[in-house]
């Protein structure tokens, strides 16, 4: 109401793929052309060429990770994630950011826009600071598939989602876990030992994390990890900018002009997720090559549609049957050229391979000899322990008790007994510490 009379307020806010076409004219049953229009003083008039122009460049200097999303609103923004995030980077801004509303934190992180009218968070926002960005963006998750077969039989199939640092770490977490293997030489001449991985982590790492911050979440396409036993490949939608040619690729040289997703290139660097400008791919290259790996191959159609990366498997694991689902034995035969685990061997032709259950009848064997008295399924269970930390020497004690299926009180009893029969210790705290194995196979 004003002045006695009643107003109309109609709330017209500016679209995210702007400018917009209109008709020139409104009449029934005529089929009017299309125009550009745009406000000059009081007036609305017809965008000339250069103002279309203009037009174009304001629109095309906005990123879409940067841009307000008008289909969401300031509560979709989650407190406790931008305040986790604030810790974790070490950011004034957290000491008083509890004492502040959501907008207000997210005004001062840059991460939403506009009057207080319509004000609404960025896309980037919603991609770092919800936990379902997938309902905003259509398949914003990743994918990890496990093919051991090229027949798809035994084929298992992982979903990563929640913000992107999170699925991000989720899914290297798992690929950690479950893929990556390691062979240890010893040699005569040299103190120290030889190292090298199936598939070395670090380009793992900076593969997985280069799809998620250069994907377009306006595709509706997860990323994918598919994991074979001859290579892993990294696949996201779009690929490269045009400029980088066949022989780039073919190089392994992709230094692009610009960023499709400059927001969120800045988060994964606060978060020491991804490396600098243009420096992906040299790491990759060189990690590949310090491993003893063939180089990683990046494929893109001519219109760069997609980009995929693969990363052979070592050459010394090609002749594992499954390497997938197998972990090197701790002994060899012995030779006269170098020593394996302690013991000496020509090459690594002659490593045994043993498969998990294998593994997991070692290890129970081995703590039978110090744990007589207890049932077969105790045994079991600990010599689960014990593998586990093999794996993953950071394994928390929630996740233990969790695949274990017992209680974390239980865990807790059984830890002991292992760290009292000298079978595992723990170095550093709980929280940031590592455990190890000192169980003799």
């Amino acid at each position: 109401m004003y002045e006695g009379k009643c107003l109309l307020i109609v709330w017209s806010p500016g679209g995210c793929e702007r400018p917009y076409r209109c008709p020139e004219r409104i009449a029934k049953d005529v089929k009017s052309p299309k125009a550009y229009y745009i406000r000059k003083l009081a007036s609305t008039v017809k965008a000339t060429r250069q103002d279309e122009k203009e037009l174009f460049e304001l629109t095309g200097d906005v990123p879409f990770d940067d841009r307000p999303n008008v289909h969401a609103d300031i509560t979709d923004l989650k407190m406790n994630l931008l305040v986790e995030y604030l810790h974790e980077v070490g950011s004034d801004l957290a000491k008083s950011a509890e004492e502040m509303s959501v907008a207000d934190v997210a005004r001062n992180m840059q991460i939403a826009s506009g009057p207080a009218e319509c004000f609404k968070p960025k896309n980037v926002g919603l991609m770092f600071f919800n936990p379902h960005p997938e309902n905003f963006f259509r398949c914003a998750w990743i994918d990890v598939v496990d093919k051991p077969d090229p027949t798809d039989e035994g084929m298992v199939e992982q979903t990563f989602r929640g913000p992107l640092h999170v699925q991000l770490r989720s899914a290297l977490d798992y690929i950690r876990n479950r893929f990556l293997r390691e062979k240890i030489f010893k040699y005569d001449d040299r103190p120290e030992a030889g190292r090298f991985w199936n598939y070395p982590y670090r380009a793992i790492e900076e593969v997985l994390a280069n799809a998620v911050y250069h994907k377009s979440y306006r595709i509706a396409e997860p990323i994918t990890v598919v994991v074979t036993p001859e290579a892993m490949t990294i696949s996201s939608l779009p690929g490269p900018e045009r400029s980088i040619t066949d022989a780039d690729l073919a190089a392994c040289r992709m230094i692009g002009l610009h960023y499709r997703n400059r927001r969120i290139g800045d988060f994964l660097k606060e978060l020491d997720l991804v490396e600098g400008r243009n420096t992906g791919v040299p790491v990759i290259v060189n990690v590949m090559r310090e491993n003893g790996s063939p180089p990683p191959i990046f494929s893109s159609p001519e219109n760069r549609d997609w980009l995929s990366v693969t990363l052979p498997v070592n050459p010394h694991f090609r002749e594992m049957e499954n390497p997938i689902s197998q972990r090197t034995a701790l002994k060899t035969a012995p030779t006269s050229h170098g020593v394996i685990n302690g013991e000496t061997c020509k090459d690594d032709s002659n490593i045994r391979i043993y498969t998990d259950c294998e593994e997991l009848e070692m290890l129970k064997t081995a703590l039978k000899t110090a744990l007589m008295s207890k049932p077969d399924k105790i045994l079991v269970r600990m010599a689960r322990i014990v593998q586990m930390i093999l794996r993953n020497k950071i394994e928390t004690t929630a996740s233990l008790a969790h695949k274990l299926g017992v209680s974390l009180r239980t865990l807790g009893v059984d830890i002991a007994l292992l760290k009292k029969i000298h079978a595992i210790d723990r170095i550093g705290p709980d929280n940031g510490g590592e455990w190890i194995v000192l169980l003799k196979l």
